[in-house]
């Protein structure tokens, strides 16, 4: 199955440009051209990654980055910004966007950028692979890897989309004792030898989310000198 794009930008001709390099390269593209319409397909279709311009007619592409992850949804998301929204960018990445570009772009640069984000898309993990399970279960969360979507108690929860590709590595590897080297180079895609508190960062943003007692967590708990261990057990349902 080939990989689907959604791009939420107004300027007409960025569209067909960009739109016929990706269909060119194998994407499935679909287009919105302003806040409401881009919001509306971002949450109720599948993409594998989703392109937001930030000035955007009715809805800032930045309003719409915070109402898709409050959705739930953990689809990597790609900022357009103008050179003069330096704050945006950053104000972007604080409420849940992955990667930005600045206009005028390099389509070279861009491609990059595309391609580095779906490398890590979390609908295109193991999980989803064919005859792979679309969805896990552990007490009263559920986990909807097709839709990248998580929900405790019915209710989304707010995952970037490492927070989700974490989770997902942990539900596929339960009870079993995860080095922070391996959790680094298989979700972060880093040397296991490279030093940072990366996935001790995640891993507590997790807790958070996702834990009754963060700090007294049961779920996601510490390997001391060592790494993690997910202790969803029998509670882990393939669905």
């Amino acid at each position: 199955m080939n990989q689907s794009i959604l791009i939420v930008e107004d300027e007409q001709e960025l569209c067909m440009t960009l739109g016929d390099r990706l269909r060119s390269e194998g994407y499935v593209v679909d287009f919105a051209v302003d806040g409401h319409e881009g919001l509306a397909k971002a949450i109720q279709s599948p993409f594998d990654l989703i392109i937001l311009d930030i000035m955007l007619p009715f809805r800032s592409g930045l309003d719409l980055c915070t109402e898709i992850r409050r959705a739930g949804l953990a689809t990597p998301i790609l900022l357009l910004t103008a050179r003069s929204q330096t704050v945006d960018k950053v104000v972007g990445l604080k409420l849940g966007a992955d990667d930005y570009v600045t206009k005028p772009f390099d389509t070279h640069e861009l491609m990059a950028r595309i391609e580095a984000l779906l490398r890590r898309s979390p609908a295109r993990a193991g999980l989803a692979q064919a005859g792979g399970p679309h969805f896990y279960k552990f007490g009263t969360i559920v986990v909807d890897v097709r839709r990248t979507l998580v929900t405790r108690d019915g209710i989304a929860v707010n995952l970037t989309a490492r927070e989700f590709h974490l989770l997902r590595y942990f539900v596929e590897h339960p009870e079993t004792t995860l080095p922070r080297g391996e959790l680094l180079q298989e979700v972060w895609g880093q040397k296991a030898s490279t030093f940072t508190r990366t996935v001790d960062v995640h891993v507590a943003s997790l807790r958070q989310k996702l834990e009754r007692f963060p700090k007294r967590p049961e779920m996601i708990v510490t390997v001391p000198g060592t790494g993690y261990r997910f202790q969803g057990g029998s509670e882990v349902v393939q669905d």
